[in-house]
């Protein structure tokens, strides 16, 4: 996968840029930041992509560092954070101490895990007592994961590739890995195509935890116990 994403990096940096990704990105920033606890120490954006969390974290005063497997990601993302330390490292070894972050943030990662369990349990693991796990990723009963699914068959992108979760499956993730205080969300209720994002985004910001199973991008969080 990581040869995949080498060869897509730039695209997938601009797409943030179109008037789909601008809508996307403030709508799941929304409700990460609203979930998230944390307001300073140390945190690691594991699968980092492009560093467009690990800017996100560095704007709101936490040390940061990023991580991820592929290399021209890890180079774009650089060059936005000179001054961060951006590191390729496999997340199912994390070459961190045990106890070092008080944040571990991973938004759409998930999906191209074949082991989940042992991802997690290394997060739990380099997390502090009572630090935080962000983990973000799409929704496998939305609807912009049928219209995904259905592109994928005639064009190559990375859904292809991906496994989808369900807030349920997420929460469970974290439960057998011994976190705490666990909780999830979801936004984006309609496939991005659609030309009512203004509507859309009032859905997003009114029903993302009752109508949390229907989002397209869901959110868990827990803390170490």
């Amino acid at each position: 996968m990581a040869e995949y994403f080498d060869k897509i990096a730039h695209r997938y940096d601009a797409w943030y840029q179109t008037k789909v990704g601008q809508y996307v990105d403030r709508t799941e920033k929304r409700l990460i930041f609203s979930l998230l606890k944390s307001k300073k120490g140390l945190a690691l954006d594991l699968g980092c992509g492009t560093g467009n969390y690990t800017l996100e974290l560095y704007k709101r005063g936490f040390k940061v560092i990023g991580a991820d497997l592929s290399l021209e990601m890890l180079k774009i993302a650089k060059q936005k954070l000179p001054n961060v330390p951006f590191l390729r490292a496999d997340a199912y070894n994390l070459p961190f101490k045990d106890n070092t972050f008080d944040l571990v943030m991973s938004i759409t990662m998930f999906e191209f895990l074949k082991e989940p369990e042992k991802v997690v349990s290394e997060i739990h693991r380099v997390l502090k007592p009572n630090g935080e796990v962000i983990i973000g990723t799409m929704n496998g009963r939305s609807l912009w994961f049928i219209f995904k699914r259905l592109k994928s068959i005639f064009f190559e992108t990375a859904y292809r590739y991906a496994r989808f979760y369900t807030p349920r499956e997420l929460e469970k993730l974290l439960s057998k890995s011994g976190f705490k205080e666990i909780e999830s969300r979801g936004v984006i209720f309609f496939p991005s195509f659609l030309p009512f994002l203004s509507l859309a985004e009032d859905m997003d910001k009114r029903f993302n935890a009752e109508l949390k199973s229907l989002g397209a991008f869901i959110v868990v969080r827990g803390v170490k116990e």
